[in-house]
């Protein structure tokens, strides 16, 4: 039996590169026709756009910014370049954001995910995500369907009614989150009827700390965890190396500095930008908000793709100063003017009964006349005050944190 998907899992990075780049003008046409991405792209050749140095001289388009697109051009903010093209299904998520799906099979590419978790041709699967408006249960349902398993469409809850499922049907993988995973194994061993069948899972959508990890391990479970969004699909999915998570075919990735769309050194914590070669409904420079980081080489599973550590944490570290917003944009702007420095980090504390603000700089040099220097632009582009203090090269912490709110009203 093949350990792999397909065969594009395996083919040199060269050669998806190439793939992706060659296609990657084709794409930019097809959504400039669509009135939102003209707009938001501006008056660009899509023909020029050939490689990761022109696709990083795009705006992102931020996910936070989706709900206000959509309401100001509904339904879909004006991204769709066929507006008369016919979706399967339409959902609403937080914000709120909808979503529409495309009509063709596995169209949040989840298949390839749950392969890679050891989801086979003919295995049952409880599918717990929720079925109702939003689309995580469709997700995982059609990437079932697209490795050939049947699907229990159980949804979350009810686990009195799962349970009899659980005996009648007997499900080998769980599809859901952690954490109702974990409730259904609890209430099922308290209730005498131990959910023996289930031995493989795919979990998404929550936190899945090594703790938990270890629990369901314990129990016999192998699971692992996708990486997905509402509006992408599967973005990045575990393997059986257990080493990160490889990057989804039809997908460009890149981490960028927290605020900016510029792309960080290989191995710095950033955010996450997906280009998404999905021509009825394309995403170019989608921002996500959330960190991550590109680990070095190849995983040793055989999948060439890019890999990423997984989600660290949200890159949105927006806080309130003195009753004025401070950004990560503006810690990007100093770092712009002050060419010379590494990594910057804003701490916000109380000192006495006021807000406080330090700016932490990494520098080669502890000059103080560059410490004023660089306190003069923090006032500029914050219009507030603060410390500056300038630290060695290195010793501010790789995780993507530009802003930290460290205060206590205790």
């Amino acid at each position: 039996m093949s350990e792999h998907f397909d065969a594009r899992e395996t083919r040199s990075p060269a050669e998806r590169e190439h793939d992706l780049y060659e296609r990657l003008p084709a794409l930019i046409a097809t959504a400039v026709r669509a009135p939102g991405w003209r707009a938001h792209l501006g008056n660009i050749d899509p023909s020029a756009v050939k490689g990761a140095e022109a696709l990083a001289s795009l705006p992102v388009l931020r996910k936070g910014g989706l709900p206000a697109l959509q309401k100001e051009a509904p339904p879909f903010g004006g991204l769709l370049p066929d507006a008369t093209f016919s979706f399967g299904r339409l959902f609403t998520s937080p914000g709120p954001i909808y979503e529409p799906e495309g009509r063709h099979d596995d169209a949040w590419r989840a298949g390839r995910g749950l392969f890679a978790a050891g989801f086979r041709l003919g295995d049952v699967v409880l599918n717990t995500f929720s079925y109702h408006l939003t689309p995580g249960g469709f997700i995982l349902d059609s990437g079932a369907r697209a490795v050939g398993c049947s699907v229990i469409p159980a949804g979350p809850g009810n686990t009195e009614q799962q349970l009899e499922l659980i005996e009648h049907l007997r499900p080998v993988a769980y599809s859901g989150t952690p954490d109702f995973l974990k409730i259904l194994l609890d209430v099922a061993d308290k209730a005498g009827r131990p959910a023996k069948s289930i031995r493989k899972a795919a979990v998404s959508g929550a936190a899945f700390p090594p703790s938990l990890q270890a629990e369901i391990r314990d129990r016999g479970i192998d699971a692992y965890q996708l990486y997905a969004t509402a509006d992408l699909g599967c973005i990045a999915y575990e393997t059986p190396a257990r080493e990160g998570m490889v990057v989804n075919e039809d997908l460009l990735l890149e981490i960028v500095r927290p605020g900016t769309g510029e792309p960080v050194a290989p191995g710095e914590v950033g955010e996450i930008v997906v280009t998404s070669f999905d021509h009825h409904h394309p995403w170019i420079r989608l921002a996500l908000g959330d960190l991550s980081a590109v680990m070095p080489g190849a995983s040793p599973c055989g999948r060439t793709n890019t890999r990423i550590r997984g989600w660290m944490g949200r890159a949105d570290q927006t806080t309130k100063v003195k009753g004025m917003f401070v950004r990560p944009e503006q810690v990007a702007e100093i770092a712009r003017r002050h060419t010379e420095l590494g990594r910057l980090r804003l701490v916000v504390t109380r000192s006495g009964e006021s807000d406080a603000m330090t700016l932490n700089a990494e520098s080669p040099s502890h000059d103080p006349a560059l410490a004023q220097a660089i306190g003069d632009t923090l006032r500029a582009v914050t219009k507030l005050g603060g410390a500056v203090e300038l630290r060695p090269p290195g010793s501010l912490p790789n995780d993507g944190k530009v802003i930290e709110d460290a205060r206590s009203y205790s």
